[in-house]
């Protein structure tokens, strides 16, 4: 029996925003272009969908729906950044991680003895981490496969839970409206609801030839989904690229000697997390990354072959030289080669260097 989880970040860009400036919490916000320069809004926040307003929506048209709309400019780089750090508490969990895109990915933790095993449990402790150490939320689904998971994760965003139990899957499915699965776009649902098939109940009248001779080779996809069928893997490069850990303070800390005691924390915690991966990596570079209390990000590295705590205080120095103001967020990391990238099965890997002295 396969474990699933879809994971699945609520209205991500605008949460990030929110997260980053909380002046703009409650308030419709969307991030997009300039409704003068014929922007379009790229995601929004629930404030906004309550007016109306819509991802690929022209901005134009999204302040005429909602005058008091609040528009801000996307931040990639930031955006790849949270994305990168949900990545860093998937991976604690399976290595079967298959993104499909900043915001939201599949897990397999079929074979995980994380949560004794519980995929439930394992959901719920990610959405838990995610919310307390990034500060935004994640919707997610548990199913026996994707098809059924990544439809449980959207049925109670936001921040919500759904699970799919290998008994509910039947009674589950057979309620199904067919616009809910994917594949089916608004000219597929409009012509099978003039056959008059609205449910997945409905397409179990059908056989697989006469869905293939309606819907090509989609029709056989759909025989199979209206009965809760997939076996898709969950795929993905499963190469872990970095490890990092980071903190952000209930109030700004202004003395060195208090970066420095954080940075002894976090630091502890980055070597539990690099020796649950074991001898399969080695270290390359470390990195120091601070937010100031304007939430501005600077972030220095250096070449490493250990990841020693003096390199990270050298760097935190280094911040600290830059610019001697105060901060809100701490977080430290390595960039990882994985040893056994090209090399075939017998070869055995090298350990990571002397990782416990500090």
């Amino acid at each position: 029996m396969r474990k699933i989880i879809h994971c699945d970040c609520d209205c991500f860009y605008a949460s990030v925003e929110m997260r980053d400036d909380p002046n703009l919490r409650g308030r419709p916000l969307a991030v997009g272009g300039s409704s003068d320069r014929r922007g379009v809004i790229s995601t929004c926040n629930y404030e906004a969908r309550h007016y109306g307003v819509r991802s690929a929506m022209p901005t134009a048209q999204a302040k005429k729906l909602c005058p008091d709309l609040i528009v801000v400019p996307g931040n990639m780089a930031k955006y790849r950044e949270v994305s990168g750090q949900i990545r860093e508490i998937l991976q604690d969990y399976s290595d079967r991680i298959e993104p499909l895109s900043l915001d939201e990915a599949f897990l397999d933790v079929s074979s995980s003895t994380r949560c004794c095993g519980s995929a439930t449990l394992i959901a719920g402790e990610i959405r838990q981490r995610v919310h307390d150490s990034l500060g935004i939320t994640i919707s997610a689904g548990v199913a026996p496969n994707k098809f059924l998971a990544k439809i449980a994760s959207d049925w109670r965003k936001p921040d919500g839970l759904t699970i799919i139990t290998p008994d509910e899957v039947d009674g589950f499915v057979l309620r199904l409206p067919v616009h809910k699965i994917h594949g089916v776009g608004r000219v597929t649902a409009e012509k099978l609801h003039r056959q008059g098939i609205r449910t997945c109940f409905d397409l179990r009248r059908y056989s697989p030839i006469e869905l293939s001779k309606a819907f090509g080779k989609f029709g056989r996809r759909l025989y199979e989904l209206s009965r809760g069928i997939d076996e898709r893997p969950v795929s993905g490069d499963n190469t872990r690229k970095s490890v990092s850990v980071e903190h952000t303070f209930s109030e700004d800390l202004w003395a060195f000697d208090d970066w420095l005691e954080q940075l002894a924390s976090l630091y502890v915690r980055l070597l539990e997390r690099l020796e649950k991966l074991g001898s399969r990596y080695e270290i390359n570079s470390a990195i120091v990354k601070v937010k100031y209390s304007d939430f501005s990000l600077s972030t220095h590295e250096r070449s490493s072959r250990a990841g020693r705590i003096s390199e990270f205080r050298q760097l935190l120095q280094e911040c600290r030289e830059k610019r001697p103001a105060p901060i809100r967020l701490l977080g430290i990391g390595v960039k990882l080669t994985d040893l056994r990238a090209g090399q075939g099965p017998q070869q055995l890997p090298l350990p990571l260097p002397a990782l416990k002295y500090i």
